[in-house]
């Protein structure tokens, strides 16, 4: 480890330790599950982590959830969320991610309250300054910490330090809400939600290090490191993948040859952007 993490590493656990107590809003991913671990053994059980489950997230995501809280010896609760109840969230508008962060912040905060703890934590790092994140507006304006990014941890900086801790995310495959997969104005529906996990699913069987499957109505748009489009366009994956996409109602399946890009849906909004400046 070098000196700049150690450094960071120790500013961490100074932020967790002054809060004096926390709910961690943990959904297994790489972010959420460094501050877990950092939380317990600074915190003890004085740190309570809730993950929530919805349709809006893979099964699978939250059963490796609650694994590795169980073997990380955290305590742990899992709530259930209906984002697609928020109006505001189902017709997709470029804020969806600030009211869906608004709903599960408060049930957080009224958690913290029952549990006596004072803080009430998430993942977010210092790259996600970097992309348009309206659930950061919630954050800030509910008053929940970011401790990763008040110690001023990268994306980089968490996979290292979580490979010295020992956690088995260090390598995980960044994942979004599935929400996140269609453009925004076109309404989400649980089985909107449903196509493009399964369709997921099938990607992730391939081994890829990373997917995703963008949702334009009949057009599936699969994302893939480039370093990967041979994987996918082999004779019998590509028979498989078109065939199986196409049964879950997909009428066109293509592959992106940009690759797979982080918030891809959020460019219109750059567009849209540099547009009104001309």
């Amino acid at each position: 480890m070098t000196t700049e993490l150690e450094e960071k590493y120790r500013r961490l656990m100074q932020i967790l330790e002054a809060m004096g107590g926390v709910v961690v809003a943990y959904s297994g991913g790489v972010d959420s599950s460094l501050l877990l671990k950092v939380s317990v053994d600074v915190l003890g059980d004085r740190a309570l982590a809730v993950t929530a489950e919805s349709e809006t997230y893979p099964a699978r995501e939250g059963a490796e959830a609650i694994e590795l809280a169980r073997r990380l010896g955290a305590r742990h609760r899992v709530i259930h969320t209906e984002e697609l109840a928020i109006q505001h969230f189902a017709d997709n508008p470029p804020e969806r991610c600030y009211y869906c962060k608004t709903e599960l912040f408060e049930k957080l905060l009224g958690i913290a309250r029952e549990e006596g703890l004072a803080a009430v934590a998430d993942g977010s790092n210092v790259d996600d300054a970097d992309d348009y994140r309206p659930g950061m507006r919630a954050a800030a304006e509910l008053g929940v910490r970011s401790p990763l990014r008040e110690a001023g941890l990268t994306k980089a900086d968490i996979r290292e330090l979580s490979k010295e801790l020992g956690l088995t995310t260090w390598n995980k495959p960044s994942f979004a809400c599935l929400a996140s997969r269609f453009p925004y104005g076109d309404q989400i529906t649980a089985g909107k939600l449903q196509q493009v996990a399964a369709a997921e699913t099938l990607l992730r069987g391939l081994q890829l290090a990373q997917a995703r499957v963008r949702h334009h109505g009949d057009i599936a748009r699969i994302e893939v490191d480039p370093s990967e489009f041979e994987l996918i366009t082999e004779p019998s994956n590509r028979t498989c993948i078109v065939a199986e996409l196409r049964r879950l109602g997909y009428v066109y399946v293509t592959l992106d040859l940009r690759g797979y890009q982080t918030g891809s849906m959020n460019e219109a909004l750059d567009r849209e952007a540099a547009a009104q400046r001309e």
